[in-house]
């Protein structure tokens, strides 16, 4: 069965093609697939953005207390005690968050790809649940050898990061273990790196773009909030906004909008993915003479 809003991942394309197509995917899909999202790594996205909060106002009484001169506030120890807990908290929710993002993703894909526009949930989640320690390897390793790539000389952290954008795709799609899908990334993107970077580039702006609007809301009661407070004797109000429960609301908002809107960039590394695959071994080409045979 296939729905007639589906959109074939598996032909080769433009950059153009590759982008529009990227937007269509999310305009047919975005109810189930930002759902989907939401559903499988909402919890560690709440976790994230709790240990974002209590780090800011943390850091508002370190700063205070700075100011202050340390008088009549808490020891400075304790709220950077704090801060480091505030920020550890925040790190591993982050990546916890980031890897269920990424399967939840990429296995709403697979399933909408292996059922023609139709989705499973529970085997999505089955699939996560599965194979949520192999990507957490792979993106420690990826963070390995970018960071150790940029360390060289910077652009080779540049070229090493796309290179491996695709290994997700590889994960995901062929089912290969995290070092033949290491190796499988050079092999696919040979020769054809400088437009997966103009792609990657290209989502990578326009999301930045539309991540953007959820942040205005935060911006301006910042900038209102400070504007008001001009003038004052009080050296240390302004850093009253750390713990201003308007000011951190509005910045969840911004960070679940930023975070949730991150997995576009996803949808375009599978469309170029399939691109390049097919470019080179004609798997979408074949399945469909297959099913022209079966009919």
């Amino acid at each position: 069965m296939e729905t007639t809003n589906y959109v074939e991942f598996k032909k080769t394309r433009d950059l153009g093609s590759i982008i529009t197509d990227t937007f269509k995917f999310i305009r047919k899909n975005w109810k189930g697939y930002f759902g989907t999202i939401i559903r499988i790594a909402g919890p560690a996205l709440v976790l994230l953005i709790l240990s974002l909060g209590y780090y800011m106002v943390s850091l508002g009484g370190v700063m205070k207390g700075i100011t202050n001169g340390g008088i009549n506030v808490e020891p400075p120890e304790i709220f950077t005690f704090e801060v480091g807990i505030a920020l550890l908290v925040a790190m591993i929710s982050g990546l916890v968050f980031y890897v269920l993002m990424q399967t939840s993703s990429l296995y709403f894909i697979k399933s909408y790809i292996d059922n023609r526009g139709i989705v499973d949930r529970n085997e999505i989640i089955s699939n996560v649940k599965q194979n949520f320690w192999k990507f957490l390897g792979y993106g420690i390793l990826m963070m390995i050898m970018v960071m150790f790539g940029v360390m060289l000389c910077f652009f080779p952290g540049i070229y090493i990061a796309i290179v491996l954008s695709l290994g997700t795709s590889i994960l995901v799609f062929e089912g290969k273990s995290v070092g033949d899908t290491i190796s499988h990334c050079f092999k696919l993107i040979k020769d054809h790196w400088w437009e997966t970077f103009g792609v990657l580039l290209v989502v990578g702006i326009l999301v930045s773009i539309l991540s953007m609007v959820f942040s205005i809301p935060a911006l301006i009661y910042q900038m209102v909030t400070m504007m008001s407070q001009i003038g004052q004797d009080d050296p240390t109000a302004v850093l009253g906004l750390f713990s201003d429960p308007i000011y951190l609301a509005l910045n969840a908002l911004s960070y679940i909008g930023q975070f949730v809107l991150s997995s576009i960039t996803l949808i375009a590394t599978v469309f170029v993915y399939y691109d390049l695959n097919e470019q080179k071994n004609l798997t979408g080409t074949i399945e469909k003479i297959d099913r022209l045979g079966n009919v």
